[in-house]
């Protein structure tokens, strides 16, 4: 009875003391964006944006990215690089980091998340973090252009409706019965 009483002793323990050692690392969220738009008729360029944001209780060291999905043969670098590296990321902060791509080949393309590496304290084992993934880029794929909003539509008509608008609530205000509650000369109750 004693040992037993002595075991879930130990594993209540033990199990709390998993929790806070848990609780005492860093958690990377990292973001990865991609937009395209086209600079020529045979050329899309690709920008990537990867967020990192450290919401975990302690600082990460030696913060390392690495996003080797872009193919050579598909991709060359205009501006930027595909790997970058931070000292540290302290708790709550967020660093940024962009750059761009240039693709001559049409087709699908479909992208592998970014690779973080970081150490929770400065001479532990390297801990991973994936970034989202990214959809499917379709590379020079014929798009049709995006309906802007109509300026001249409103200002032809904007100032119309407005006044229609205006002498409808009017109409209403004047059409709309009152409540016998709401008069100032009620009668008294008894």
């Amino acid at each position: 009875m004693e040992g037993s009483r002595l075991l879930c002793l130990l594993l209540a323990f033990s199990g709390l003391l998993c929790v806070v050692l848990a609780a005492e690392t860093p958690f990377m969220v990292v973001h990865k964006k991609v937009s395209l738009s086209k600079g020529k008729p045979d050329v899309e360029r690709v920008a990537v944006s990867i967020n990192l944001y450290n919401r975990g209780s302690t600082t990460a060291y030696d913060v390392s990215l690495i996003d080797d999905s872009w193919p050579s043969d598909t991709f060359s670098l205009v501006s930027g690089n595909t790997s970058f590296t931070w000292d540290k990321l302290d708790v709550g902060a967020s660093v940024s980091h962009t750059f761009v791509l240039e693709s001559k080949v049409k087709g699908l393309f479909y992208g592998r998340p970014a690779l973080v590496k970081y150490r929770v304290a400065a001479k532990s084992v390297l801990q991973e973090a994936h970034s989202t993934p990214i959809p499917p880029l379709d590379i020079l794929a014929e798009r049709a252009p995006e309906k802007k909003y109509e300026w001249k539509l409103a200002a032809k008509y904007g100032p119309v409706t407005s006044v229609l608008t205006i002498v409808g609530g009017f109409i209403y205000l004047l059409v709309s019965p009152s409540k016998p509650g709401n008069s100032k000369s009620s009668k008294k109750r008894r």
